[in-house]
């Protein structure tokens, strides 16, 4: 995994040659164009390219009508699948704004945000390994726009009647990344916007796990015994336990460490009697069992801040402190996929993007959307084995490059010692109170040691 992930070419030979793009030549200029973009992925086509050649080549490969976001991703997402053979994966779920702002002219393009502002909405399954966090990929992505014209008020009964909604984008997701292997058990992680009946329809269709925050409190449920609000049915089951949290300080609060009560219930979520979508009904589902795991902080210090609370549904048995503290962990793996978006506004800069149409937008948004799974990765490689010899994992070129870059009178042995080295030309200082280094800095110091190594293989060149 490492060596794939480290070297440009050996990466976008297999996150693209597979694609079908109705030309072989269209995938080996797509190919071409990855590893440019491998080295600054956070600059515009011109400056990727380089040459005017390679940038023309590129504006017309992108203007292909076989060239699509699904085409450019599709390979991608089945070596992300492939990845998962064997054990506990986590899919964590989340849709994000590409807003390309209110005074660009693009074609067939959506509104997001503000009614004014134009772009996209990107809904992103992404798979990690439950134990050890290794990424595997995005298994299943939705990119799709909203209307320009806001749709007229219609009745109950109307809206009854509606076929799609915005919503639905859940279900898709799910459903394309299908049921487990053999061997294999996979849990959806998600926020309160899949707190949704038919969201569950899916995914007991597909058998497949669930952790799901909960977003309706006031909903009616049935627990061991009776018809209650979910709310009550929490509120009245035991404490089994304890912990503290360390919280860090915003806007809204302070810094401090939070005491918090663990509690587990067992409850039937009943079909709604209204809003229930086609699929849901033909699943003849008429209540989904699950669990609730409560975590709520007690007595918070200082007086006057809001006390941190989850109410977690899953699909996973939880009598056991032990099994709730599981599913707690396995919710706060869900801001990685914050951090992947992260990556793909940030390190790709994919809203800096001044194409003009739709089309060419959103293939570049799939290239780019690899390239973010690679960026985040960066980080995991000194994690997964850090005392694995560096010759091993990374070209024999870079150790010396680097070594000659940072002057530095030891030698670069492991797979740690290369990242953090890396790192440091990224502005890592490495004192012990920061830690390891994150995917920007080993990013920015990739990018200056393949400047750094371009620049040396054009000088030997020239000199013979």
């Amino acid at each position: 995994m490492a060596t794939v992930l480290l070297d440009a070419e050996a990466w976008a030979t297999q996150q693209f040659s597979t694609c079908e793009l109705g030309d072989k030549r269209r995938t080996n200029r797509l190919v071409q164009f990855a590893v440019q973009s491998v080295e600054k992925p956070d600059a515009s086509t011109t400056k990727q390219t380089e040459t005017w050649a390679d940038c023309k080549a590129a504006y017309r490969l992108f203007d292909q009508e076989d060239v699509t976001f699904e085409a450019v991703t599709a390979p991608h997402r089945a070596h992300a699948r492939e990845a998962m053979h064997d054990g506990v994966w986590l899919i964590l779920n989340d849709t994000t704004e590409l807003n390309f702002g209110y005074c660009r002219e693009i074609e067939d393009i959506g509104r997001v945000g503000a009614d004014s502002n134009r772009g996209f909405f990107l809904h992103t399954a992404l798979a990690v390994r439950a134990d050890g966090g290794e990424i595997a990929g995005a298994v299943a992505q939705d990119l799709f726009t909203r209307p320009l014209k806001k749709a007229k008020r219609v009745s109950s009964a109307q809206r009854k009647k509606k076929r799609s909604r915005e919503t639905d984008v859940w279900g898709r997701v799910i459903d394309e990344v299908g049921s487990p292997q053999n061997g294999v058990r996979l849990i959806h992680v998600c926020d309160r916007g899949a707190d949704n009946f038919d969201v569950y329809c899916h995914l007991v269709t597909q058998q497949v796990g669930w952790v799901i925050r909960a977003a309706q409190l006031k909903r009616r449920v049935r627990d061991e015994r009776q018809r209650t609000v979910l709310d009550t049915a929490i509120r009245r089951s035991p404490c089994l336990g304890t912990y503290e949290l360390e919280v860090k300080a915003n806007q809204d609060q302070p810094a401090r460490t939070a005491h918090l009560e663990v509690r587990t219930t067992k409850i039937a979520m009943p079909r709604p009697k209204s809003g229930v979508s086609r699929y849901a009904r033909n699943t003849n589902l008429m209540e989904i069992p699950m669990w609730v795991v409560e975590a709520r902080e007690t007595s918070p210090v200082p007086k006057g801040v809001e006390p941190l609370r989850w109410v977690l549904l899953t699909s996973e048995e939880t009598t056991t402190f032990e099994q709730a503290w599981k599913i707690i962990e396995y919710y706060e793996r869900r801001p990685l996929i914050e951090e992947y978006h992260k990556c793909l506004k940030t390190g790709c800069r994919v809203e800096s993007r001044l194409y003009r149409k739709a089309r060419r937008l959103e293939p570049v948004i799939g290239l780019a959307c690899v390239l973010s799974v690679r960026l985040l990765s960066l980080k995991q490689v000194a994690r997964e084995e850090p005392e694995r010899p560096a010759a091993q994992v990374v070209p024999k070129r870079w150790i010396e490059a680097l070594t000659r870059v940072l002057r530095r009178p030891r030698k670069i042995k492991t797979v740690r010692e290369f990242i953090r080295a890396l790192a440091s030309l990224g502005g890592f200082l490495g004192r012990k109170c920061d830690g390891e280094p994150g995917w920007q800095t080993i990013w920015h110091g990739l990018d200056k040691l393949l400047f750094f190594i371009r620049g040396a293989e054009s000088i030997a060149k020239r000199c013979g």
